[in-house]
């Protein structure tokens, strides 16, 4: 039988609206609601392989990636394994790639990946696993290479193909510039993928340089390809690998020479496609008001232009005159976009008292809310929404921050050992809960990848906690009024979590059933790269889903915002507040506050900046996009998005 990915690439194309809408594309791509759904899809595939070449008495060949991608697949691959009889006694496997130098033992090995996500939980046999060795000496490299590609070939070649996608392009790690022809072999790390790999190795300067890799023609080799991404980050690449030419510089590209190649997608990674970017330049669409903002701030940008001025030529010139159809004339779609967009800008994010709300983005009643910002570290509050958190107090609601996590993981040891080193100067360790020596020699003998002892991560989570005090009381909070979660799911001491798990969601109901909260404001950005403000959203998700049914919750709102890696794009903003040029400085000192995350940001993605830097940026260009359309020009503007819970 097929699986649902290959049945969906038979049918496909058949329809002509279907491959209207995928012209641009030269990769065949599914995509799906969120990953773990597609995951599911890819692993059943891989298990009906599996089945099938047992029933043909023949070995099961795969060729398995590392990394956040395939960690679903492997889950469900194991839940089949207990639950379904699904038999790994077949499979013979082989990973695309290892960092160089680097022991199986240590835990950023992908020989301790594989082991720990899959293969210490099935029945394959320990001498059909084939994983890089990045333990082989310099001088025997190039003949233990040569050995990797004979034996892919002697198991009878790759039967499937598991992939991931990096930033640059790369597949394994076949970096820019790596030739279509190219097999296995060592080779140097791109600076962008080492960045990418720095806070899992606690900063760049501990991420090799080098790696083993299979070539991009071995790859290419295989019988199948399924390529799985997932999230924003990967965007802007999943474009340029479907869409663009056919390039060393991006090496995926490669991927439209296979026959059997199949990119499985969410829907945050199938964003910048140009189907869902700019569906009105591939065909009719069906014109809802967010498709409609969306493509009108698209055409003022394109065309730099206010929307006040954009004419009936600018609209047929650029693939939306079924819209001005529809509309009748540019001026009375100029116009309507206008207060739709100039709706969304208010000074009082709690609601104006005594006035008129019907064209306002928040109720003025009540007109004092009980207020909960929640902030899964302890400083996306004022990172993301400083400003508008002061004008809440200082407008007389009831404000309650919430930090989900301790945040400890992200102190570095040497901010750790000078807060030790003082602690015990200035009070010493029979004053205190935490046994300061005891610290001190744990961080001046800590080996490479060591877990921080339990004193260690006590001592990191409280300067966490007493700078987020300070912040806030900056900013004018009453210190009842903060609150630390501490959600279990964070307390591992290392940068993987744990699973979401039932006691982390009744921790944030329990807040919430105690507040009563009016508006709830949650971090809605879910590009942090280690997934932390994912995993704390979906936490408030769930919570207030199951307390609905309470009467309280009919009065309550829910506003998801964005600012310490990307920021909502215009047409999805339902709340804007301006900030003064005061209150951007207020804003700047309240994240200084937070010492141990400035100067050395240890998890900074993709962005080299600091926090404030970074916030304060895109808060002004929020507000010079609003200017460039037409609006009221101001400093900076922080924005926010309504959810329907």
């Amino acid at each position: 039988m097929k699986s649902d990915l290959r049945r969906k690439k038979d049918i496909s194309y058949k329809s002509a609206g279907k491959f209207e809408e995928t012209r641009f594309e030269k990769i065949h791509n599914e995509i799906f609601k969120n990953s773990t759904e597609a995951s599911v899809i890819v692993a059943q595939e891989i298990a009906e392989l599996i089945k099938s070449k047992e029933k043909q008495n023949k070995s099961c060949v795969l060729g398995l990636a590392t990394g956040s991608s395939p960690i679903k697949v492997y889950e469900e691959l194991v839940r089949m394994y207990r639950e379904e009889g699904l038999s790994f006694s077949n499979v013979v496997t082989f990973n695309l790639d290892e960092y160089y130098p680097m022991t199986k033992e240590n835990n950023q090995s992908y020989h301790y990946f594989m082991h720990q996500h899959l293969f210490n939980h099935i029945d394959i046999k320990p001498e059909n696993i084939n994983i890089p060795d990045g333990t082989i000496a310099i001088e025997e490299l190039n003949q233990y290479c040569i050995d990797y590609e004979m034996n892919i070939k002697n198991a009878g070649g790759l039967d499937f193909q598991l992939l991931g996608i990096g930033r640059t392009g790369h597949v394994g790690f076949n970096e820019p510039g790596s030739h279509i022809n190219s097999g296995t072999r060592i080779i140097t790390l791109d600076h962008i993928t080492r960045v990418d790999a720095s806070s899992d190795f606690n900063g760049i300067d501990n991420v090799p340089k080098r790696a083993i890799t299979m070539g991009v023609s071995t790859i290419l080799r295989s019988k199948r390809i399924v390529l799985m991404a997932w999230g924003q980050n990967k965007a802007d690449i999943i474009k340029r690998t479907i869409q663009g030419d056919i390039s060393s510089e991006v090496p995926a590209t490669f991927l439209q020479n296979h026959a059997n190649a199949t990119f499985v997608l969410d829907q945050l990674a199938a964003s910048e496609l140009t189907r869902f970017k700019t569906p009105w330049l591939v065909g009719e669409c069906i014109w809802t008001q967010e498709l409609k903002s969306k493509a009108i701030v698209w055409l003022c940008q394109s065309t730099n232009q206010s929307i006040l001025k954009l004419t009936d030529r600018d609209y047929n010139n650029n693939g939306m005159s079924d819209l001005l159809a529809l509309e009748g004339s540019a001026y009375d779609l100029n116009i309507n976009m206008f207060n739709v967009l100039q709706h969304t800008i208010t000074g009082w994010p709690g609601g104006k008292p005594n006035t008129d709300d019907s064209h306002r983005p928040e109720r003025a009643n009540p007109d004092k809310k009980r207020v909960i910002l929640f902030s899964p570290h302890p400083d996306d509050d004022v990172i993301s929404m400083g400003g508008t958190f002061s004008k809440l107090i200082k407008q007389g609601h009831d404000v309650h921050v919430v930090y989900q996590t301790s945040g400890n993981i992200a102190v570095t040891d040497d901010e750790a050992l000078k807060f030790a080193e003082v602690c015990t100067d200035f009070i010493g360790d029979a004053k205190t809960k935490i046994d300061f020596q005891s610290v001190i020699d744990f961080l001046n003998n800590k080996s490479e990848n060591q877990i921080d002892s339990l004193e260690v991560r006590k001592l990191k989570a409280l300067i966490r906690r007493r700078e987020s005090y300070a912040a806030v009381r900056y900013i004018g909070l009453n210190e009842s009024n903060i609150h630390f979660l501490d959600m279990p799911f964070y307390e591992t001491g290392l940068i993987k979590k744990n699973p979401i798990h039932a006691d982390d969601i009744a921790i944030v109901k329990a807040i919430i059933e105690k507040i009563k909260p009016h508006q709830v404001f949650a971090a809605g950005d879910l590009a942090d790269p280690h997934g932390t403000h994912e995993v704390c959203l979906n936490a408030v998700f769930t919570a207030m889903a199951a307390l609905k049914p309470q009467s309280f919750m009919n009065d309550c709102w829910l506003w998801l915002y964005r600012g310490a890696w990307h920021e909502w794009e215009i047409h999805e903003i339902d709340m804007a507040v301006p900030l003064s040029p005061e209150e951007v400085m207020l804003k700047r000192h309240a994240i200084l506050y937070h010492q141990s995350q400035k100067d050395r940001v240890m998890f900074q993605g993709n962005d080299s900046r600091e926090f404030w830097v970074r916030a304060e940026d895109r808060n002004k260009h929020t507000a010079k996009l609003y200017d460039d359309l037409g609006l009221a020009e101001y400093e900076a503007i922080e924005a926010f998005k309504r959810f329907d819970y």
